[in-house]
């Protein structure tokens, strides 16, 4: 047995490291799965994506849709997107069971989550109907499917919300 290595055959050491990096992603997950809750309950559209959850604030994470009084087009063919944006977020959660999985806070203390009814992503019905734009990311082969059939805020001119939100800030509170 000169010359050979006692390891088995295919072992090295960054396998193993990449198993032992693999179960702990999965412990910290279950962990935090039972630390923090997902939030259920009753829920109330604010806006196109915001809601409440059980009472507790929502900000979909990796969403920007048009503001509530946000409004798309020009001229004759200016339409109200945001109030648009916010019926079809309704639409949505009055399919089933909201479920909200928090992974940040924003400066306005709401929980920035990733939620869902019935298993299927919000965020992503949002952008994939055309009323919502991808943040980061996420959700961009459902803002690029938007865009090329026109849906929603894609089938004319609009501002993204980000720049109309800083044309129209909010009041000091």
């Amino acid at each position: 047995m000169r010359g050979r290595s006692a390891r088995p055959r295919g072992w090295r050491p960054q396998t193993l490291r990449g198993i032992l990096v693999a179960v702990g992603l999965i412990v910290v997950a279950l962990v935090v799965e039972r630390v923090i809750p997902p939030l259920t309950g009753a829920v109330r559209v604010a806006d196109g994506d915001s809601l409440e959850v059980a009472g507790e604030r929502v900000r979909l994470d990796g969403v920007d849709a048009p503001e509530l009084h946000q409004s798309c087009g020009e001229g004759a063919k200016e339409w109200p997107c945001g109030a648009e944006a916010r019926a079809a977020l309704e639409a949505l959660v009055a399919r089933g069971a909201v479920s909200c999985r928090p992974v940040d806070e924003d400066r306005y203390g709401r929980a920035v989550s990733v939620c869902s009814v019935d298993g299927a992503d919000i965020g992503a019905a949002l952008v994939r109907q055309g009323w919502a734009v991808a943040l980061g990311l996420a959700y961009r082969a459902e803002e690029r499917a938007a865009q090329a059939a026109g849906a929603g805020i894609w089938s004319g001119r609009f501002e993204r919300p980000a720049e109309w939100r800083a044309r129209h800030p909010r009041p000091a509170e």
